[in-house]
C-alpha cells in the first residue's frame, strides 16, 4: 500500500509540474480524428472506401473504455498501447488495484506523458452506472444527438449530365437519370456503452431523388437506420437494423474493415473481437439488416445475427433441360450507384438471408479467449458467374456455410493470436502470428495466413494482400524501435504468393512489399518523418498477338517515397509540407511520379480555415500518388493523383452557437496535360475540375 500510495503522489506531482491539476481527472481533449487517420493510414494505395473503415473506428472512440475494468483484448484494440504498455498496465492492476485517477497513469512503468496525451480522450475511469431515469428519459436529455446534413457537387458538366445522343438507329445515348448534386442526411443520439440510434440517408450524384417503391428509393437512394442497446441485464449488446460484427481475425465476421499494412507495422495486423456494432456508413453493402444480440453468462458471452436484406445484383435468364426460364445472379454489384438504366436494373435484385452465431469464453484472468464462429448465407437466386480464366473458384450457387475457431492469448508481453475456418466448399483459412514487446523500446509482430482458392467468405475482411481472402499465402514481419525519446523507426516487411490464376496474372506468382520509416518528434510542436516503400507484383505482359506469348507474366515494382514536415506555430497555427515521389519499373521501362504540397491551419476559438496547395506530375495511372486531404466533419478524402496538374482546396468551419455547427469545402484540380478529364459518362470537356462541400450539424439538447 505504502508503494503505491507513492506512485500516486509521484503521478499527481508530475501531473501538477506537467498538465496543472484542476479535477481528480485531466481535460477530456478532443478525439484527434485526422491525426489518427494519417498514422493508421500512412499508406494508401488501394481504392478502399476509407470512409467506411473511418466510421467504424469513430464508432469505437465514440466509446471511451473504463481504464479499470478493460482486458488486454479490449486495450489492444485501440491501437494506442504497445504490448510492453498493456501488460505493465494490466501488472499494474494485479497489484495496487484500481486506479484512482487518470493521472495516476503516469506511476505506470512505459506510460510517458505523450502516451497518457494521446490515449486520454479514449479512455475513462470507473465509469458511472446509468442513472436510473427511463431509457426513453434518457434519450431524450442526451447531448450527443445531432442531425447533419451533407451537400457535394462537382461543378463542371460531366457528360452523363448532357442532352442524350441520337444513333443511327434512333437510340437516344444513355445518360444519368438524376441531378449532379451528392446529398448526405444523418440523425443520430448516442450515449457511451449505453445506447445509440440513428438513420442515414444518402444519394449519390446521378442518381434520382424520387419516391418510388418498387425500387426503394424513398427520396434518397440508400436508407440505413439502427437501434442498439448496450448492458441491459445480462445482454451485452441488441442491435435492430442495420448493423455488423467483428468475432476473431475477421475469417468470418470481419466487420467491413481491415487496417492491415501501414506505417503502424506491428499492432495494426491483429483484429480484435469488437462484437456487434451499429453500421453507420453509407456503403450500400457489407452489413446485416436484421437483430442481433450478444449474451453474457458468467465468463462466456453468446452471440446470434439473424439478416434478410436486399442486395444488387445483374439477374440473367438461363434455359434449364426443360426449356423453363430460371433467373440467376450472373454478378453483384458493389459500387452502390443508380445512375443510368442500366444501373438501377441491378438495385435490390436479390435477396440474402444471413444467420450466425459467436460463442466466446474469456478466462478469469483476462488473458485468454477462445471462440468460435458460424455463419449461414443464402440468396433467392442461385449465382453463375460469366465464366473466365481466373474465376473458375470462385462462389456459385445460393448457399454458402462457413464456421471458424479462434484463440488469443496474452503471455508476458505476447500477443498471440490465431484462427482457422472452412467453408461449404471445403476451402481452409488460417491466419497464425503475435504480436510483442521484445523490450520496452522494441515492438515485433509477425503473422502467417493461408487463403485456399476455393475459401469462401462474404463478410470477412481478415489480413490480406489482396482485396479479400482468398488464393494467397503469405508470411508478414513487423518492427519498431524507439531507441530514445523522439527518435521512432518502423519497419515491415511481407511476402506473399497466389497459387491460383488472378485478374490481369494469368498465371500463379508471388511477390513482395517493404516499408521504412524514421520519425522525429522533438517535441510536441514538431515531427517529421521520412517513408520509403517498395511493392512488386507480376502481372500479365500485353498480348502481342503472338501465341507464344499468350498469358506470360512479368514482375512491376513500384517504389513510393515521402519526406513530411509537421510544426505547430503556435496555439491557433501550425503548418505541414510534404513531398513525395513514386518510380514504377515495368518492361525495362521507368516511369516517375512526383508531388509537392503545403497545408496551413489557422484558426480561434470558435472558427478554422484549413488550406492546401499541391503540384503533382506522374507518368501515367500506374505511378500515382496518393495524399490524405483534409475535408468536412466526419468526411474522407484519399484522392490519386496522375499526369501533371495542380490541385488546392480551401476548408472553413465557424460555429453559429453551441448548437450549430457550419462546414465548407471548395476544392479545384488544374490539369496541364489533357483537355478531357475521366472517360465514359463521367467525362468533363476541360481541363479542370471544381467540387463544393457544404455540411451543417445540429445538436439537439445543447
Amino acid at each position: 500500500m505504502e508503494g503505491r500510495l507513492k506512485r500516486i503522489f509521484m503521478g499527481l506531482l508530475l501531473s501538477f509540474l506537467g498538465m496543472s491539476i484542476k479535477a481528480q481527472n485531466p481535460p477530456k481533449p478532443t478525439i484527434p480524428l485526422e491525426e489518427l487517420i494519417e498514422r493508421l493510414f500512412a499508406v494508401q494505395d488501394e481504392d478502399l472506401d476509407y470512409e467506411s473503415i473511418y466510421e467504424v473506428l469513430f464508432q469505437l472512440y465514440q466509446n471511451p473504455i473504463d481504464i479499470n475494468e478493460a482486458d488486454a483484448e479490449v486495450l489492444q484494440a485501440t491501437y494506442l498501447l504497445s504490448p510492453h504498455q498493456v501488460s505493465e498496465l494490466l501488472n499494474y492492476r494485479n497489484q495496487h488495484g484500481k486506479l484512482i485517477s487518470l493521472y495516476e497513469l503516469q506511476a505506470i512503468p512505459g506510460f510517458d506523458l505523450q502516451t497518457i496525451n494521446q490515449i486520454l480522450p479514449f479512455v475513462q475511469l470507473n465509469q458511472a452506472s446509468k442513472n436510473q431515469q427511463s431509457f426513453w428519459k434518457r434519450v431524450s436529455q442526451e447531448e450527443q444527438a445531432y442531425v447533419l446534413f451533407r451537400s457535394r457537387r462537382i461543378w463542371e458538366t460531366r457528360r452523363g449530365f448532357t442532352a442524350p445522343d441520337t444513333s443511327s438507329t434512333g437510340a437516344l445515348s444513355t445518360r444519368y437519370l438524376g441531378d449532379p448534386n451528392d446529398l448526405y442526411l444523418r440523425w443520430r443520439i448516442q450515449h457511451p456503452r449505453d445506447f445509440s440510434m440513428g438513420m442515414t440517408l444518402d444519394k449519390d450524384a446521378g442518381e434520382q431523388f424520387i419516391w418510388d417503391r418498387p425500387t426503394a428509393r424513398y427520396g434518397f437512394n440508400f436508407v440505413s437506420f439502427h437501434l442498439t442497446r448496450y448492458q441491459v441485464g445480462k445482454w451485452k449488446t441488441i442491435s435492430l437494423g442495420d448493423y455488423q460484427a467483428s468475432f476473431g481475425q475477421g475469417l468470418v465476421f470481419g466487420a467491413g474493415y481491415a487496417l492491415g499494412k501501414g506505417a503502424e507495422t506491428v499492432p495494426t495486423i491483429r483484429k480484435s473481437s469488437f462484437g456487434i456494432l451499429p453500421y453507420t456508413a453509407a456503403l450500400e453493402f457489407g452489413f446485416f439488416r436484421g437483430l442481433g444480440a450478444t449474451y453474457i453468462y458468467k465468463d462466456w458471452e453468446f452471440s446470434l445475427l439473424s439478416s434478410y436484406a436486399p442486395r444488387d445484383g445483374r439477374i440473367a435468364e438461363s434455359l434449364d433441360s426443360l426449356s423453363q426460364e430460371e433467373l440467376t445472379v450472373s454478378s453483384l454489384n458493389q459500387s452502390g450507384l443508380h445512375r443510368t438504366v442500366s444501373e438501377l436494373s441491378t438495385k435490390n435484385q436479390l435477396k440474402e438471408l444471413s444467420l450466425g452465431a459467436n460463442v466466446q469464453y474469456r478466462h478469469p484472468s483476462n488473458r485468454l479467449t477462445v471462440g468460435v464462429n458460424y455463419l449461414l448465407t443464402e440468396f433467392d437466386h442461385e449465382w453463375i458467374r460469366n465464366p473466365t480464366i481466373y474465376n473458375q473458384y470462385e462462389f456459385q450457387g445460393k448457399n454458402n456455410q462457413i464456421a471458424s475457431m479462434y484463440v488469443n492469448y496474452n503471455w508476458k508481453n505476447f500477443f498471440l493470436f490465431g484462427e482457422t475456418a472452412r467453408s461449404i466448399s471445403g476451402g481452409m483459412g488460417t491466419v497464425i502470428g503475435f504480436v510483442s514487446s521484445l523490450h520496452k523500446q522494441v515492438d515485433l509482430s509477425f503473422l502467417w495466413r493461408k487463403y485456399d482458392k476455393d475459401f469462401h467468405t462474404f463478410y470477412g475482411n481478415s489480413f490480406a494482400e489482396s482485396t479479400r481472402p482468398i488464393n494467397e499465402q503469405g508470411s508478414y514481419l513487423g518492427l519498431e524501435i524507439r531507441p530514445s525519446t523522439p527518435w521512432k523507426l518502423n519497419f515491415f516487411y511481407d511476402f506473399f504468393r497466389f497459387p491460383w490464376l488472378k485478374y490481369r496474372v494469368y498465371a500463379p506468382s508471388k511477390g513482395y512489399e517493404w516499408l521504412a520509416r524514421v520519425t522525429y518528434r522533438p517535441n510536441r510542436t514538431i515531427q517529421a518523418y521520412l517513408q520509403v516503400r517498395e511493392e512488386q507484383k507480376d502481372r500479365n505482359i500485353p498480348d502481342s498477338g503472338e501465341p507464344s506469348l499468350a498469358y506470360q507474366t512479368s514482375a512491376l515494382t513500384r517504389f513510393n517515397g515521402t519526406l513530411n514536415l509537421d510544426y505547430q506555430v503556435n496555439r491557433n497555427l501550425s503548418i505541414r509540407s510534404r513531398i513525395q515521389w513514386s518510380q514504377i519499373y515495368h518492361l525495362n521501362e521507368k516511369n516517375p511520379g512526383f508531388l509537392i504540397l503545403q497545408d496551413v491551419k489557422y484558426g480561434g476559438e470558435n472558427w478554422k480555415l484549413t488550406a492546401r496547395y499541391a503540384l503533382f506530375d506522374t507518368q501515367d495511372y500506374d505511378s500515382r500518388i496518393y495524399a490524405f486531404e483534409n475535408h468536412v466533419l466526419w468526411t474522407f478524402s484519399v484522392p490519386a493523383f496522375f499526369g501533371q496538374g495542380q490541385r488546392y482546396y480551401l476548408i472553413g468551419e465557424y460555429d453559429l452557437s453551441r448548437k450549430i455547427t457550419v462546414y465548407g469545402r471548395i476544392a479545384r484540380t488544374s490539369y496541364t496535360d489533357r483537355e478531357q478529364i475521366s472517360s465514359g459518362l463521367q467525362t468533363i470537356e476541360g481541363n479542370t475540375q471544381t467540387e463544393s462541400t457544404f455540411l451543417i450539424r445540429y445538436f439537439i439538447n445543447r
